[in-house]
Protein backbone atom coordinates (compact mmCIF):
# COMPACT_ATOMS: atom_id res chain seq x y z
CA UNK A 1 0.00 0.00 0.00
CA UNK A 2 1.56 3.36 -1.01
CA UNK A 3 2.19 5.92 1.73
CA UNK A 4 -0.32 8.73 2.23
CA UNK A 5 0.80 11.76 0.13
CA UNK A 6 2.44 14.43 2.23
CA UNK A 7 3.94 17.85 1.68
CA UNK A 8 6.86 19.62 3.25
CA UNK A 9 5.82 23.14 4.25
CA UNK A 10 8.71 25.62 4.46
CA UNK A 11 8.05 29.06 5.93
CA UNK A 12 9.66 31.96 4.06
CA UNK A 13 11.39 34.25 4.72
CA UNK A 14 14.04 33.14 5.34
CA UNK A 15 14.14 31.19 2.10
CA UNK A 16 15.83 27.78 1.98
CA UNK A 17 19.35 27.96 0.62
CA UNK A 18 21.34 25.73 -1.71
CA UNK A 19 24.26 23.72 -0.32
CA UNK A 20 25.58 21.31 -2.93
CA UNK A 21 24.53 18.94 -5.68
CA UNK A 22 25.81 15.94 -7.56
CA UNK A 23 24.97 13.17 -10.01
CA UNK A 24 25.01 9.45 -9.17
CA UNK A 25 24.76 6.34 -11.35
CA UNK A 26 23.97 2.91 -9.87
CA UNK A 27 24.46 -0.37 -11.70
CA UNK A 28 22.06 -3.27 -11.06
CA UNK A 29 22.74 -4.53 -7.54
CA UNK A 30 23.92 -1.15 -6.20
CA UNK A 31 21.85 0.56 -3.52
CA UNK A 32 21.48 3.89 -1.78
CA UNK A 33 23.46 4.19 1.49
CA UNK A 34 21.71 4.16 4.87
CA UNK A 35 21.95 7.46 6.74
CA UNK A 36 20.49 8.93 9.91
CA UNK A 37 19.80 12.58 10.71
CA UNK A 38 22.06 14.05 8.04
CA UNK A 39 20.98 17.56 9.03
CA UNK A 40 20.00 18.78 5.55
CA UNK A 41 17.26 18.21 3.01
CA UNK A 42 18.10 15.82 0.18
CA UNK A 43 16.09 16.35 -3.02
CA UNK A 44 16.49 13.35 -5.34
CA UNK A 45 15.54 13.67 -9.04
CA UNK A 46 15.58 10.30 -10.82
CA UNK A 47 16.34 10.47 -14.54
CA UNK A 48 16.66 6.79 -15.40
CA UNK A 49 15.77 3.48 -13.76
CA UNK A 50 14.27 3.16 -10.28
CA UNK A 51 15.59 3.91 -6.81
CA UNK A 52 14.13 1.91 -3.90
CA UNK A 53 14.45 3.98 -0.76
CA UNK A 54 12.76 4.34 2.63
CA UNK A 55 12.48 6.93 5.37
CA UNK A 56 11.40 5.76 8.84
CA UNK A 57 8.14 3.85 8.14
CA UNK A 58 7.69 5.02 4.52
CA UNK A 59 9.00 3.33 1.41
CA UNK A 60 9.11 4.50 -2.21
CA UNK A 61 10.00 3.21 -5.64
CA UNK A 62 11.25 6.42 -7.26
CA UNK A 63 11.09 5.93 -11.01
CA UNK A 64 12.32 8.07 -13.87
CA UNK A 65 10.71 11.52 -13.92
CA UNK A 66 9.92 11.51 -10.18
CA UNK A 67 11.34 13.37 -7.19
CA UNK A 68 11.75 12.43 -3.54
CA UNK A 69 12.57 14.84 -0.72
CA UNK A 70 14.35 13.18 2.21
CA UNK A 71 14.07 15.07 5.50
CA UNK A 72 17.04 16.19 7.61
CA UNK A 73 15.96 14.62 10.91
CA UNK A 74 14.95 11.13 9.73
CA UNK A 75 16.56 7.75 9.10
CA UNK A 76 16.94 6.90 5.40
CA UNK A 77 17.66 3.41 4.12
CA UNK A 78 17.79 1.28 1.02
CA UNK A 79 14.69 -0.87 0.59
CA UNK A 80 16.44 -3.08 -1.95
CA UNK A 81 19.18 -2.86 -4.59
CA UNK A 82 18.54 -1.33 -7.98
CA UNK A 83 17.25 -3.76 -10.60
CA UNK A 84 18.48 -1.74 -13.60
CA UNK A 85 20.87 1.05 -14.45
CA UNK A 86 19.66 4.01 -12.36
CA UNK A 87 20.82 7.60 -12.51
CA UNK A 88 19.71 10.57 -10.44
CA UNK A 89 20.65 14.11 -9.47
CA UNK A 90 20.68 15.02 -5.79
CA UNK A 91 20.39 18.51 -4.34
CA UNK A 92 21.19 19.25 -0.71
CA UNK A 93 19.68 22.35 0.86
CA UNK A 94 18.97 23.76 4.30
CA UNK A 95 16.65 26.25 5.96
CA UNK A 96 16.91 28.06 9.27
CA UNK A 97 13.19 28.84 9.08
CA UNK A 98 10.34 26.69 10.31
CA UNK A 99 9.28 23.63 8.36
CA UNK A 100 6.72 20.92 8.97
CA UNK A 101 5.51 17.74 7.28
CA UNK A 102 1.76 17.75 6.74
CA UNK A 103 -0.97 16.99 4.24
CA UNK A 104 -3.09 19.39 2.20
CA UNK A 105 -3.28 23.11 2.84
CA UNK A 106 -0.33 25.36 3.72
CA UNK A 107 0.52 25.37 7.42
CA UNK A 108 1.35 28.60 9.26
CA UNK A 109 2.91 28.37 12.71
CA UNK A 110 3.88 31.05 15.25
CA UNK A 111 2.68 33.77 12.90
CA UNK A 112 3.18 36.65 15.32
CA UNK A 113 6.71 35.52 16.22
CA UNK A 114 7.58 35.30 12.53
CA UNK A 115 6.22 38.81 11.89
CA UNK A 116 8.29 40.32 14.71
CA UNK A 117 11.44 38.63 13.44
CA UNK A 118 11.12 39.23 9.68
CA UNK A 119 8.62 42.15 9.52
CA UNK A 120 6.34 40.23 7.17
CA UNK A 121 3.90 37.38 7.37
CA UNK A 122 5.18 33.96 6.34
CA UNK A 123 4.60 32.44 2.95
CA UNK A 124 4.50 28.66 2.92
CA UNK A 125 6.52 26.96 0.19
CA UNK A 126 4.73 23.63 -0.31
CA UNK A 127 6.83 20.85 -1.83
CA UNK A 128 5.52 17.30 -2.29
CA UNK A 129 7.73 14.78 -0.55
CA UNK A 130 7.24 12.37 -3.45
CA UNK A 131 5.71 12.86 -6.86
CA UNK A 132 6.17 13.39 -10.59
CA UNK A 133 8.48 16.12 -11.76
CA UNK A 134 6.42 19.17 -12.85
CA UNK A 135 6.48 19.63 -16.63
CA UNK A 136 8.11 23.10 -16.53
CA UNK A 137 10.79 21.72 -14.21
CA UNK A 138 11.47 18.75 -16.48
CA UNK A 139 11.87 21.00 -19.53
CA UNK A 140 13.92 23.70 -17.84
CA UNK A 141 17.22 21.83 -17.58
CA UNK A 142 17.85 23.47 -14.22
CA UNK A 143 19.24 20.35 -12.57
CA UNK A 144 21.86 20.16 -15.32
CA UNK A 145 22.68 23.85 -14.84
CA UNK A 146 23.27 23.30 -11.14
CA UNK A 147 25.60 20.41 -11.89
CA UNK A 148 27.57 22.44 -14.41
CA UNK A 149 27.93 25.36 -12.01
CA UNK A 150 29.18 23.06 -9.25
CA UNK A 151 32.25 22.35 -11.39
CA UNK A 152 33.29 26.01 -11.49
CA UNK A 153 34.62 28.51 -9.00
CA UNK A 154 32.45 29.04 -5.95
CA UNK A 155 32.80 32.82 -6.15
CA UNK A 156 31.31 32.92 -9.65
CA UNK A 157 28.58 30.31 -9.14
CA UNK A 158 27.08 30.94 -5.69
CA UNK A 159 24.52 33.53 -6.83
CA UNK A 160 23.49 31.58 -9.90
CA UNK A 161 23.11 28.34 -7.96
CA UNK A 162 20.87 29.96 -5.34
CA UNK A 163 18.74 31.60 -8.04
CA UNK A 164 18.30 28.35 -9.96
CA UNK A 165 17.57 26.41 -6.78
CA UNK A 166 14.87 28.88 -5.72
CA UNK A 167 13.32 28.69 -9.19
CA UNK A 168 13.20 24.89 -8.84
CA UNK A 169 11.38 25.22 -5.52
CA UNK A 170 9.04 27.83 -7.01
CA UNK A 171 7.97 25.51 -9.84
CA UNK A 172 7.42 22.60 -7.44
CA UNK A 173 5.37 24.85 -5.16
CA UNK A 174 3.21 26.35 -7.91
CA UNK A 175 2.57 22.93 -9.44
CA UNK A 176 0.51 22.09 -6.34
CA UNK A 177 -1.99 24.87 -7.03
CA UNK A 178 -5.05 23.21 -8.53
CA UNK A 179 -8.11 24.99 -9.94
CA UNK A 180 -9.57 25.42 -6.47
CA UNK A 181 -6.29 26.89 -5.30
CA UNK A 182 -6.25 29.39 -8.17
CA UNK A 183 -9.81 30.44 -7.34
CA UNK A 184 -8.89 30.82 -3.70
CA UNK A 185 -5.97 33.05 -4.65
CA UNK A 186 -8.23 35.23 -6.80
CA UNK A 187 -10.81 35.63 -4.02
CA UNK A 188 -8.09 36.32 -1.46
CA UNK A 189 -6.59 39.04 -3.67
CA UNK A 190 -10.01 40.66 -4.16
CA UNK A 191 -10.55 40.60 -0.40
CA UNK A 192 -7.12 42.07 0.26
CA UNK A 193 -7.70 44.90 -2.22
CA UNK A 194 -11.07 45.74 -0.65
CA UNK A 195 -9.60 45.79 2.85
CA UNK A 196 -6.78 48.11 1.79
CA UNK A 197 -9.16 50.50 0.04
CA UNK A 198 -11.67 50.61 2.92
CA UNK A 199 -9.51 50.14 6.02
CA UNK A 200 -10.66 53.44 7.55
CA UNK A 201 -14.29 52.30 7.54
CA UNK A 202 -16.20 50.30 10.14
CA UNK A 203 -15.80 46.90 8.51
CA UNK A 204 -17.47 43.79 9.91
CA UNK A 205 -17.75 40.18 8.80
CA UNK A 206 -21.22 40.90 7.46
CA UNK A 207 -20.34 44.10 5.61
CA UNK A 208 -17.34 42.42 3.99
CA UNK A 209 -19.48 39.48 2.85
CA UNK A 210 -22.09 41.87 1.42
CA UNK A 211 -19.50 43.93 -0.43
CA UNK A 212 -17.72 40.95 -2.01
CA UNK A 213 -20.82 38.76 -2.51
CA UNK A 214 -19.35 35.72 -0.77
CA UNK A 215 -20.11 34.18 2.60
CA UNK A 216 -17.60 35.41 5.17
CA UNK A 217 -16.51 31.86 6.05
CA UNK A 218 -15.50 31.29 2.43
CA UNK A 219 -13.59 34.58 2.33
CA UNK A 220 -11.82 33.58 5.53
CA UNK A 221 -10.85 30.16 4.12
CA UNK A 222 -9.41 31.77 0.99
CA UNK A 223 -7.46 34.37 2.96
CA UNK A 224 -6.10 31.73 5.35
CA UNK A 225 -5.03 29.56 2.45
CA UNK A 226 -3.18 32.34 0.63
CA UNK A 227 -2.04 34.72 3.39
CA UNK A 228 -2.31 32.67 6.56
CA UNK A 229 -4.65 35.31 8.02
CA UNK A 230 -8.38 35.81 8.30
CA UNK A 231 -9.73 39.02 6.70
CA UNK A 232 -10.07 40.71 10.09
CA UNK A 233 -6.56 39.70 11.13
CA UNK A 234 -5.24 41.10 7.86
CA UNK A 235 -7.28 44.29 8.35
CA UNK A 236 -5.88 44.86 11.83
CA UNK A 237 -2.30 44.33 10.67
CA UNK A 238 -2.79 46.69 7.73
CA UNK A 239 -4.30 49.36 9.96
CA UNK A 240 -1.33 49.08 12.31
CA UNK A 241 1.11 49.49 9.42
CA UNK A 242 -0.73 52.64 8.31
CA UNK A 243 -0.66 53.88 11.90
CA UNK A 244 3.13 53.43 11.98
CA UNK A 245 3.48 55.68 8.94
CA UNK A 246 1.33 58.38 10.52
CA UNK A 247 3.28 58.16 13.78
CA UNK A 248 6.56 58.65 11.95
CA UNK A 249 5.56 61.22 9.34
CA UNK A 250 2.99 63.43 11.12
CA UNK A 251 2.33 65.13 14.44
CA UNK A 252 -1.27 63.90 14.59
CA UNK A 253 -2.24 62.97 18.18
CA UNK A 254 -2.54 59.28 19.05
CA UNK A 255 -6.32 59.63 19.28
CA UNK A 256 -6.45 61.12 15.79
CA UNK A 257 -4.31 58.32 14.36
CA UNK A 258 -6.57 55.72 15.95
CA UNK A 259 -9.58 57.36 14.32
CA UNK A 260 -7.92 57.78 10.92
CA UNK A 261 -6.87 54.14 10.76
CA UNK A 262 -10.28 52.71 11.61
CA UNK A 263 -9.83 51.68 15.25
CA UNK A 264 -12.92 51.93 17.44
CA UNK A 265 -11.12 53.70 20.29
CA UNK A 266 -7.74 55.08 21.30
CA UNK A 267 -7.43 52.53 24.09
CA UNK A 268 -8.11 49.61 21.75
CA UNK A 269 -5.63 51.00 19.19
CA UNK A 270 -2.90 51.40 21.82
CA UNK A 271 -3.51 47.90 23.15
CA UNK A 272 -3.31 46.27 19.71
CA UNK A 273 -0.29 48.36 18.70
CA UNK A 274 1.62 47.48 21.87
CA UNK A 275 0.82 43.79 21.46
CA UNK A 276 2.01 43.79 17.86
CA UNK A 277 5.04 46.08 18.01
CA UNK A 278 6.14 45.55 21.60
CA UNK A 279 5.97 49.22 22.63
CA UNK A 280 3.23 51.84 22.87
CA UNK A 281 2.42 54.16 19.94
CA UNK A 282 3.85 57.14 21.83
CA UNK A 283 7.13 55.37 22.58
CA UNK A 284 7.33 54.18 18.98
CA UNK A 285 7.00 57.79 17.75
CA UNK A 286 9.64 59.08 20.16
CA UNK A 287 12.07 56.29 19.35
CA UNK A 288 11.89 56.25 15.56
CA UNK A 289 10.68 59.65 14.31
CA UNK A 290 13.22 62.32 13.54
Amino acid sequence: MPPVPSYIHLAAPPFPYFLECGHTIYSPGDQHPNRSRMGKFDLIIVEQGCLFIGEENKEWAVTSGHTLLLLPDRYHYSVKPCEELTSFTWVHFHTVGEWIEAEGEPVYTEREKHFRQFLTHPYTIRVPQFGPLPDPFARSGQAEQLLQLSQGRRSSSVWQQQRIFEEMLRMMDLAQQDTAGSQAAEIAEQTEAYLRNHFTEDLTNASLADALHFHYNYLARCMKRVYGLTPMEYLTDYRLEQAKLLLLKTEIPISGIAERTGFESTAYFSRRFSRKVGISPLRFRKRYSR
